[in-house]
């Protein structure tokens, strides 16, 4: 039925053509033509035979016969009788076994069908469309991008020149439109001057095509692109992008930023405004053995533990929790907070220095980034390499295949604190985290990640950490649409915040449960324009406070259904 319903509403808004309205009307003419004329054919002959029927049994026998049931309770005896029948018969089979389906699929399923191919693919977005984000490319970057949006109930649009590709997308839940990416036309139709976000993800040459064409609809509107080489970034700038991220050098930050090197020093991975959160291995400190009561380290130096790393598992702490040589701390405070922490804790060195680098596997952007930032750190580190990139020394380098046993000792890997697995295959990748957990089960190990759809394998695997190049994109992209600044912690771990939601105005963060149901961590309260950081249990929210909470993605996205429904 409401099938149906769709249909006839389709018919009744005035999608089919004034013309294909005549020929219907004219089908339906003649074929009451015919049954009417039978019908009375029926009676004069059953009449010519000494039969005597109603007018009703006339119209009966003939809708019968011309839809071929053929009850046969009604039948004639005489030769030009049974001659009408079979006329009847097979111009029943042509108008309402031929021309009927074909009239309605012409006339119905057809237009309802276009119809709703329109609806899912628009080419126009209606006139009150705002604050919606216009993405230009589906890859694995925007498609996390879309779950984020989603979350938060934010529109978008992936704008799709092909239209077997939008309705591809359509069935995999994306919301689409169709345009050419190059068009100015395009985006006046996808209301870009009411956009909140336009997101371009292609080369360099086409996302810089598509800001000047973005920027000939909209002065305004803030453009986001991504960039292979540092050299577009200028260009994209002058183009009209408001912010063009290399990704591969915030993916190398990101991942130099979590690997144990010379000293317990906390790295930072994340800020909020005021606050920050660090990342700080146990090893090697008095913190070894101690349950997270005894550390006192909110007492101490007031950070809060939001949660332990544990060869890549994240976990919320409890107060006998017992923190041991493979934790590594996440905290958050006050960089005052933290600089207090680092002057206790930095004597205390896990390696040497000297003659302990850091293998990083693959010399590609992500691993020469790694090694801009280990340079500015002091770090000694190796890079291992199939073949050496002209331009480039070999001071650091290893030239062999890190699967063989004599490229990765020639690298060091007996005494390495870590090893960053960086290469575009995540196949390699997966094999090679397994090997080098076979050979160093110690050895911390921290590792890319293409598709999201390999982060768990690469856990299993043996990786410490990974971090995934689309995850990376799409929380930059996110957090510049909310106008923040926040690192990706790791992968699967992020920073989020939002007003207090109405079931939690005036609760406590004890009662709240926030913690026990969701796995999140309210790390600071934005209240009146201040940052309280590691708010009290017993501090009661209101309704203007601003949460900063930190959790996996697991648990953002339970805290989004459970409370900000």
């Amino acid at each position: 039925m409401k099938f149906l319903s769709s249909i006839l509403s389709t018919v009744a808004q005035g999608r089919v053509s004034e013309a294909n309205v005549r020929l219907l009307l004219k089908y339906v003419a003649v074929l009451f033509a015919m049954i009417a004329a039978y019908s009375m054919t029926f009676h004069y002959l059953m009449a010519a035979e000494g039969q005597e029927h109603s007018w009703i049994t006339g119209l009966y026998w003939t809708l019968v016969v011309m839809s071929t049931l053929g009850f046969g309770d009604i039948t004639f005896t005489s030769d030009i009788g049974r001659a009408f029948s079979i006329l009847v018969l097979l111009s029943g089979v042509v108008f309402l076994l031929i021309l009927l389906p074909f009239i309605f699929i012409k006339f119905f399923f057809a237009p309802w069908m276009e119809s709703e191919a329109r609806s899912r693919t628009p080419r126009e977005l209606p006139e009150d469309t705002s604050d919606h984000v216009l993405i230009t490319n589906y890859d694995p970057v925007t498609a996390s991008l879309i779950e984020k949006l989603r979350d938060y109930k934010r529109k978008y649009w992936v704008i799709v020149e092909d239209v077997a590709r939008a309705q591809e997308l359509f069935t995999l839940g994306v919301r689409v439109a169709i345009g050419k990416i190059d068009d100015p036309e395009t985006y006046r139709k996808m209301r870009v001057d009411q956009a909140s976000l336009v997101v371009a993800t292609r080369s360099d040459q086409v996302n810089t095509n598509t800001a000047f064409t973005v920027r000939e609809g909209s002065s305004r509107v803030p453009i986001v692109t991504t960039a292979e080489s540092p050299y577009s970034v200028d260009i994209l700038e002058m183009a009209g992008s408001s912010r063009v991220l290399l990704l591969y050098e915030l993916l190398g930050s990101s991942l130099a930023g979590w690997t144990i090197t010379g000293e317990c020093k906390a790295n930072v991975i994340g800020r909020y405004q005021d606050l920050v959160i660090v990342q700080a291995p146990a090893i090697g400190t008095p913190l070894e053995g101690k349950t997270l009561a005894e550390s006192r380290l909110r007492e101490a130096f007031g950070l809060t533990v939001v949660g332990i790393w544990e060869r890549g598992k994240f976990t919320l702490p409890a107060q006998d929790t017992v923190i041991d040589r493979t934790s590594v701390l996440v905290l958050a405070g006050s960089e005052k907070a933290v600089a207090d922490y680092d002057e206790v804790y930095s004597f205390y060195h896990i390696y040497k220095i000297a003659g302990d680098p850091v293998i990083i596997i693959g010399g590609g952007r992500i691993g020469h980034a790694i090694a801009e930032r280990f340079r500015e750190k002091e770090v000694p580190y190796t890079i291992v390499e199939k073949i050496l990139r002209k331009g480039r020394g070999d001071e650091h380098y290893v030239i062999g295949d890190a699967a063989d046993i004599e490229t990765l000792h020639k690298a060091g890997v007996k005494k390495a604190p870590a090893a960053l697995i960086t290469t575009r295959n995540d196949d390699t990748n997966i094999y090679l985290t397994k090997y080098l957990r076979s050979l160093r089960p110690d050895l911390q190990i921290l590792s890319r990640a293409n598709n999201d759809r390999n982060v768990s394998t690469l856990h299993r695997a043996g990786a410490d950490f990974v971090m995934s190049y689309a995850s990376l994109g799409a929380d930059a992209i996110f957090n510049f649409l909310r106008g923040e600044d926040a690192l990706l912690l790791a992968e699967g771990l992020n920073i989020f915040n939002l007003k207090t939601p109405r079931s939690l105005v005036g609760r406590t963060l004890a009662a709240s449960g926030i913690r026990e149901r969701t796995g999140c961590t309210v790390i600071a309260v934005q209240r009146e324009g201040e940052t309280m950081t590691n708010p009290k249990p017993d501090i009661v929210m209101r309704s203007d406070d601003e949460l900063i909470l930190i959790g996996t993605y697991d648990a953002e996205h339970v805290f989004l259904h459970q409370f900000a429904a």
